[in-house]
């Protein structure tokens, strides 16, 4: 039969057409799991697997572990399994995950709005020191990562941790991850509302809970009433932003579906305004649309973004409002753009009550348990009981006397963690990298440590504000695509035509200020040995042809591709 207007297809075989059981969300109902991940979620809460590591694996040994537990359930207590040492990049999405495992495992110390006590800080550096090879990063979420833990160990550290109020509970999994918090919570001159209330009512509530302990994937939330910005909120499941109302005063606007990985989207406003006291019932709502609305079948498109962009801004605050909070949400205005483009509090700053804090730059996040030890005893000596870790990998010191800002500046410097640092320093960011990290094809803190000692060296006259972003594969957990300069992870041919570590270049991302992914120009990949060549080119570019007050990011966007070569 030939094809006609009628019968267009007539001319072509016919297709197969495949056919699968929806999305995977249970509020459809469906709720036959669809891969592996859900499956394991479906035969034992990942809460559950607690107890298996207390009264089995940590004495019957690594060997004794359940590859479900191991590779899936494990992660609901902060545990994940480190890279082994000595395989390459070239290997990582060849080997089998057994293959990739070491026997020793990254444990991600939970810390809510990045908060911490003396005592914290100091059990966390002795942790580090008796069972973690002395290993710390901060990370970019305001925890703390430890490495080389054994599973014999756990139940102790577990017992330490918990006896001075902290946890890894849910700290990585399908799971409400930690909640991050403006770092100058309750203490900022400038500051529109605390969220503190807010983020232990929710950590009180629902953290630990088994009522969000089975989501499709990871639910990240920042919560803040800082003008500056201070959380990443373009970039999180549920963000809530101090904003002023007109009528009803201060409150939060609500924010959804943000996050990047390998498909970035950046969150969207629902346009509602929200007080203090309301917003853990909010954010249960926001939660549990995700649980029963989120897709389930692919991991890949299991985030809360992929649900947003599907429905809309509208469709979604229609939901929460009639089927999670039976009430309508109070409209509100957006945030005010931030006035300043360092939003990390690095320095030394006046606090609404007279006394001063003093942000400091540790290089891309890297510290020790000896430098946290010594960081605690510091803080101390100078008055403070009270630090804060910040989303870009800093760490602040609270509460400090005037008579004490110089001297305690000064015993920072000695430690080598700058409350002065000059703009490299202070804006470049790394993720764990090739070092410990399973999927990471390419060593990032490291090279991020020399990249700015070059830079310092190179182009010491800079003073504007950058970011570098260097994440060792697509995954983006340092944000490459939101950075002025962002580097992700891959394999590059040299000028002999070998295979190397390098990174593909991303230009010109931003957020808080005209919130945006970076551009990637046709072609561009540097390899690690040529990057501090690269970045000091662009750079020096940069200030030559940049117009008076323009920003990196803006002039990154209107460069040829040739400059920014």
């Amino acid at each position: 039969m030939a094809a006609t207007p009628q019968n267009p297809a007539a001319a072509a075989p016919r297709r197969k057409v495949s056919r699968h059981r929806g999305e995977g969300q249970w509020a459809a109902g469906h709720f036959t799991p669809l891969n592996g991940n859900e499956q394991f979620k479906k035969d034992d809460d990942g809460l559950n697997v607690r107890t298996r590591i207390e009264t089995i694996y940590s004495k019957r040994g690594f060997d004794s572990i359940d590859p479900n537990d191991l590779r899936g359930r494990m992660r609901w207590w902060g545990l994940y399994t480190q890279r082994k040492p000595g395989i390459d990049g070239g290997k990582t999405a060849i080997l089998e995950p057994e293959e990739l495992d070491d026997k020793y495992f990254m444990l991600r110390v939970r810390i809510d709005g990045g908060r911490l006590t003396t005592q914290q800080l100091r059990v966390i550096g002795e942790i580090s020191q008796e069972f973690a090879r002395g290993s710390a990063d901060i990370t970019d979420r305001q925890n703390i990562q430890l490495h080389w833990i054994r599973i014999e160990d756990v139940p102790e550290i577990w017992n330490r941790l918990e006896a001075v109020g902290l946890s890894t509970t849910e700290a990585c999994g399908d799971t409400p991850r930690v909640i991050i918090g403006s770092p100058v919570a309750g203490i900022a001159e400038d500051e529109i509302i605390d969220g503190t209330p807010a983020i232990d009512e929710i950590h009180s509530r629902y953290i630990g809970s088994k009522e969000f302990s089975n989501l499709p994937r990871k639910f990240k939330t920042a919560i803040s009433g800082s003008p500056l910005l201070d959380v990443a909120h373009e970039i999180n499941d549920i963000a809530l932003v101090g904003v002023e109302h007109p009528e009803h005063g201060p409150g939060f606007d609500l924010w959804v579906g943000g996050g990047l990985s390998t498909n970035p989207k950046i969150g969207v406003r629902l346009g509602a305004w929200v007080p203090l006291e309301e917003v853990p019932d909010v954010w249960a709502g926001v939660i549990g649309i995700f649980r029963d609305y989120g897709y389930r079948r692919l991991r890949t498109r299991a985030r809360l973004k992929f649900l947003v962009a599907d429905w809309g801004p509208e469709k979604f605050r229609q939901v929460l409002e009639d089927e999670y909070l039976k009430r309508k949400l109070v409209d509100g205005p957006a945030p005010a753009q931030p006035v300043q483009r360092w939003r990390d509090h690095v320095g030394v700053h006046r606090q609404k009550d007279g006394r001063f804090y003093v942000g400091f730059a540790p290089r891309v996040g890297r510290v020790d348990g000896t430098t946290l030890s010594k960081i605690a005893e510091l803080a101390e000596a100078h008055g403070s009981g009270r630090l804060r870790t910040t989303v870009e990998q800093k760490m602040i010191v609270l509460d400090v006397e005037e008579s004490q800002v110089e001297s305690l500046v000064e015993g920072l410097e000695a430690l080598d963690l700058t409350a002065k640092p000059s703009p490299f320093r202070r804006g470049t960011m790394a993720c764990t990298g090739i070092e410990y990290c399973k999927l990471a094809i390419v060593e990032t803190k490291a090279r991020g440590a020399s990249l700015i000692d070059e830079l310092e060296r190179r182009i010491p006259d800079f003073d504007e504000p950058i970011t570098i972003n260097l994440n060792g594969c697509p995954n983006a957990c340092a944000r490459i695509q939101v950075a002025d300069i962002g580097l992700k992870g891959q394999l590059v041919l040299d000028d002999k035509g070998e295979q190397v570590e390098g990174y593909q270049v991303h230009l010109g991302g931003a957020l808080g200020l005209e919130a945006g992914f970076g551009r990637k120009v046709r072609g561009l990949k540097v390899t690690s040995e040529e990057l501090p060549d690269y970045v000091e080119r662009v750079l020096k570019r940069f200030q030559a042809e940049r117009e008076d007050g323009e920003r990196f990011a803006t002039w990154a966007a209107r460069a040829s591709e040739e400059a920014l070569s």
